[in-house]
């Protein structure tokens, strides 16, 4: 049914913690199989995984579609979804909003310049070892920093941490 229709397709909540059971079931009989040299269950166990591959490859593609268009009207109902795609759909809109509020940030900076400029060109990074105050290719002092110190540098200052593996990207939250 979820190939032959655009929407999500409605699922029971526990939907993901029965197919959990009806696989391992499964894998019982294919491990069997194998001890049992038979070839035809064997092969049904790879035609289920292949299946569920096309399932999951479809569910996340129309949950982005929905996160997308939830996103730009406001509206969606979260009904016809899993308990588990619940919790990935929330994240969705959660980092789609990031990624929209860098576009408004952007049209902000240019229309209104009252407000204070955020540069779209620092990066936020995570110090992952004790750094020693040093001079940037724009000539700027940096640091010093300390291990796990959270900072926001220009790019090419934290490329060149990142690439020393003295800095990480800080995780989006």
């Amino acid at each position: 049914m979820e190939k032959n229709t655009s929407k999500l397709v409605e699922l029971p909540e526990d939907f993901y913690n029965s197919l959990n059971e009806f696989v391992g079931s499964e894998k019982k009989k294919y491990l069997s199989s194998l001890k049992d040299l038979s070839a035809s269950k064997a092969k049904d166990f790879t035609n289920l995984k292949k299946m569920l591959e096309e399932f999951f490859g479809i569910r996340q593609k129309k949950l982005l579609n929905q996160a997308l268009i939830a996103l730009h009207t406001g509206e969606f109902e979260d009904a016809k979804l899993a308990l588990q795609e619940k919790e990935l759909f929330k994240t969705l809109i959660s980092v789609l909003q990031k990624h929209q509020a860098l576009f408004e940030e952007i049209f902000a900076n240019n229309v209104s310049e009252s407000r204070e400029k955020k540069d779209l060109n620092f990066v936020r990074v995570k110090i992952l070892r004790t750094v020693p105050a040093f001079m940037g290719s724009d000539m700027k002092e940096y640091g010093p920093f300390s291990e796990s110190q959270a900072s926001s540098l220009p790019y090419k200052v934290a490329k060149l941490l990142i690439a020393k593996n003295l800095a990480e990207l800080e995780e989006v939250e």
